[in-house]
């Protein structure tokens, strides 16, 4: 378990654990040796020397989030902590698999990084469709209350928390975190300009903390065994594991924790199985749907934040897609536009009347009426909707695959142009 703390006391049979079950494991044991013992801030320096970078997909360290809170008097009270399990990034199913496996680890991780940036609130927003993952958060939450981890004077230490479990209504936007914070106040979930930054003005106007699922449930692990250890699992600078996953046509896909920077060849081969008989890889999109592809010929890459980068593509979520050379890389493109057109939340020009534009040319492409001149027009809305030009990511995040895979499949673009049709159809 200790090369794998995030999954490691997981049930083979995928029950979640018990509140006993979780203590008897060691659960809980960071809150008993951090709440009340340790100064808040102490708990942040040593997340801070970790180098845990946040698992949501952005990779920003961790600790240097937490320290943009105002402490003390300067800060405007209550203080929120959030976490994002608005998980809909297609591809990804990592942070279900922890929700569901072991409720109470993602409730102390709450409560270490509320006890950190002395927050007197934490949400769990989840996304609404994940039915089961809600009713074993839900129970562990009440057990939680019951047995002394959660209310008020944790520990006999004076400092309380009230964690409330939220149910979105299912928007991709919502896994941005200033949507986010507008949803869980009831309004549009559309992105708030920024600064201020949520640390400073965030949920209802008071200092907030927005941190993924994956990263909260490292905490525990972290504060009991120290930051040394944590650095010491990873095989990159980055401390900690990660969860890797793969989809697509792989003999087994799946999820599984291995150390931070593990190449994608063993997560692929040794993992997932490698390919199915009969097909062949061509490409993946390392780090879920928003990312740029990678080739075969760089399947040693190490799965980490600035290997990725120095690649010209991002590590993301983790969750790879896999292309084989049996499906259409412009359908494909076209099924993962389609998406990001839909959960655009309409809010800039840019993202809003481009995706739909794309999502026409591809289409137009795909059934065999496209023109040599859509090409020209898809090359320009990537760098028309690129980083800086749009009012958050989700514009940026979805030219990604489109950026690279213009350039990886010009012959295939070229190919439905010719014949007028999909080969592959």
């Amino acid at each position: 378990m200790n090369d794998r703390p995030l999954t490691g006391r997981m049930h083979p049979d995928r029950t979640p654990l018990s509140l006993r079950e979780y203590e008897q494991a060691g659960g809980y044991q960071a809150v008993r040796q951090a709440v009340g013992r340790i100064a808040p801030v102490e708990v942040m320096n040593l997340v801070k020397e970790s180098n845990l970078r946040g698992r949501g997909g952005a990779g920003f360290p961790t600790g240097v989030k937490w320290s943009f809170v105002p402490r003390g008097a300067q800060a405007r009270r209550p203080v929120y902590l959030i976490a994002n399990a608005d998980e809909m990034e297609p591809g990804a199913f990592k942070d279900r698999r922890l929700l569901e496996g072991d409720p109470h680890q993602i409730i102390e991780g709450v409560i270490l990084a509320s006890y950190a940036i002395e927050a007197d609130i934490a949400y769990i927003f989840l996304r609404g469709e994940y039915t089961l993952a809600a009713r074993r958060v839900r129970q562990a939450v009440a057990e939680a209350y019951q047995a002394g981890w959660l209310g008020k004077n944790i520990c006999g230490s004076g400092w309380g928390l009230e964690l409330h479990l939220h149910t979105g209504a299912g928007r991709y936007m919502c896994g941005e975190e200033t949507g986010l914070i507008n949803s869980l106040e009831g309004r549009r979930a559309t992105p708030r300009n920024k600064p201020p930054f949520p640390q400073l003005s965030g949920l209802f106007g008071r200092p907030t903390v927005v941190q993924n699922v994956e990263t909260l449930c490292n905490l525990p692990h972290l504060v009991t065994h120290g930051a040394a250890w944590f650095k010491e699992l990873s095989r990159c600078k980055d401390g900690g594991t990660k969860i890797y996953g793969v989809s697509g046509k792989v003999k087994r896909p799946g999820a599984w924790e291995l150390p931070m920077g593990t190449p994608i060849r063993e997560i692929l081969e040794d993992r997932a199985g490698g390919m199915r008989d009969g097909v062949h890889l061509r490409a993946i999109l390392p780090g879920g749907a928003s990312t740029e592809f990678v080739t075969v010929d760089q399947i040693n890459m190490q799965m980490d934040f600035d290997t990725c980068q120095a690649a010209g593509t991002r590590l993301g979520t983790g969750m790879m897609i896999v292309l084989d050379d049996q499906t259409c890389p412009v359908g494909m493109m076209l099924n993962l536009e389609r998406f990001f057109a839909q959960e655009s939340c309409g809010w800039c020009t840019p993202c809003r009347e481009g995706l739909p534009w794309i999502v026409q040319s591809l289409a137009a492409i795909e059934a065999g009426r496209g023109e040599p001149a859509d090409l020209d027009i898809l090359e320009m809305h990537t760098r028309l909707l690129g980083p800086g030009l749009t009012y958050c990511a989700l514009a940026p995040g979805a030219m990604e695959p489109l950026h690279s895979g213009l350039k990886i499949f010009r012959d295939d673009f070229e190919r439905h142009l010719r014949e007028g049709r999909c080969p592959w159809s």
